[in-house]
């Protein structure tokens, strides 16, 4: 499999962009946003791989399963709000921003009620219509501001 930003024929136009969108779409707005985590077992391959994986998670399916329950927990009102998105071969990119409302533990910090925003760039592959791998970079550090942690 080729890695991040190797792919075949990426000058050509690729028909299927509009459905590998729609695909991490999905999984943003409707398993991240709405907590469908019955739609999640659907939308990722059983060999999933996160090469970016967040801190307290494995780099599998299950660790992406922890990783949004525990955002949803901590985040109850969690909403995504996606600002573009585009296609390379079947490597889909995507610039949103999270929003939410402290209400949960969040890596180990108690509850504070604030509202926090912020930033994350991802990039998954899609094949077949399921998402088989996952890179990515969310500003956390001004999650721990936003939190008076810093």
């Amino acid at each position: 499999m080729p890695e991040l930003g190797t792919t075949d024929n990426a000058s050509l136009p690729n028909p299927d962009a509009e459905f590998l969108k729609g695909v991490v779409r999905r999984n943003t707005e409707q398993v991240q946003g709405q907590g469908d985590f019955a739609l999640f077992e659907e939308l990722f391959a059983d060999d999933f791989v996160d090469h970016t994986p967040q801190p307290g998670t494995t780099p599998d399916k299950t660790g992406v399963l922890v990783l949004y329950k525990r955002l949803r927990a901590a985040f109850p009102d969690f909403r995504p709000e996606i600002h573009w998105q585009t296609v390379d071969g079947d490597i889909v990119t995507t610039y949103k921003v999270y929003h939410g409302t402290h209400q949960g533990d969040f890596l180990g910090i108690a509850p504070t009620g604030k509202t926090i925003q912020f930033e994350t760039v991802d990039a998954m592959r899609v094949h077949d219509g399921r998402i088989t791998d996952h890179w990515g970079v969310a500003n956390l550090y001004s999650v721990l501001q936003q939190l008076g942690q810093l």
